[in-house]
């Protein structure tokens, strides 16, 4: 069984965030540890409200885990400020860790920003270098690139996102209308990844959960594109076995094929 670890903020409604990473590891077959970097009060409706974890204290939580415990992959999900975002690279290139996919997220579905303005630069230039993976949608890569991103700019955007460092660049096209598209690129060539939209209302934690699955399939030593491929399928299953839950968006199915 592989060990994986993610390191991100607390859902208090477990669709989203450390909860949606811990179902997908555990869905997949591996063993998933946290470092949790913000708790957050949420629910289906929207947070209510954020607490930062001091980054001493994700330091330990990082220390604790590599020292005792082999970390075969690595998912970063929410870290909001750009003393963290120091402190995990920091981390993570002392341990060696491998594997390591950055899901950059900015905004949650409700609305609320989860990463400072001022910490975008920080994980452009301090995480991005160290994954093997960046996994923005659109509305990400756009702040990201600094401008809007069209279709037929997917390519141009993840180039440029390229640049900062990454070994690869995936774009999810979830935002745009029709089959879902998604692009990867790496640094050579580009790959696309298309599904049949499922128009299903329940969608709280997709881009937590694809990250997440993608860092799965490369600690079991699967490429690139054959971890994302595998990655989609079981997003696809996931959405279209998603309930409702709450007044608001609810989760997707992690577990609906047991």
């Amino acid at each position: 069984m592989k060990n994986l670890l993610t390191i991100a903020g607390s859902d208090s409604c477990g669709g989203a965030g450390i909860q949606a990473d811990l179902k997908t590891f555990a869905a997949l077959g591996a063993y998933g540890m946290s470092v949790i970097t913000a708790v957050t009060a949420q629910n289906t409706l929207g947070i209510c409200q954020v607490t930062e974890i001091s980054k001493e204290m994700v330091k330990a939580q990082i220390d604790a885990v590599f020292s005792d415990i082999q970390v075969d992959a690595v998912k970063t999900g929410m870290v909001s400020n750009a003393e963290i975002i120091r402190q995990i690279a920091a981390s993570l290139k002392e341990w060696k860790a491998r594997n390591i996919v950055v899901d950059p997220v900015m905004v949650s579905k409700s609305g609320y920003h989860l990463l400072r303005p001022d910490a975008i630069e920080a994980l452009k230039k301090e995480l991005f270098p160290l994954a093997a993976v960046v996994t923005p949608n659109l509305p990400e890569a756009e702040v990201l690139v600094g401008k809007k991103v069209k279709e037929t700019e997917m390519a141009e955007a993840a180039m440029s996102i390229f640049r900062s460092g990454p070994e690869s660049v995936l774009i999810k096209g979830g935002h745009l209308q029709g089959a879902a598209r998604d692009l990867l690129f790496d640094g050579i060539k580009f790959t696309e990844f298309t599904a049949p939209r499922l128009n299903k209302a329940n969608t709280h934690g997709t881009g937590c959960t694809l990250s997440s699955a993608i860092a799965t399939h490369l600690a079991k030593g699967y490429d690139l594109t054959r971890a994302v491929a595998e990655s989609k399928k079981y997003l696809s299953g996931a959405i279209e076995h998603s309930f409702p839950l709450g007044k608001g968006v609810g989760p997707i199915n992690h577990f609906y094929s047991a």
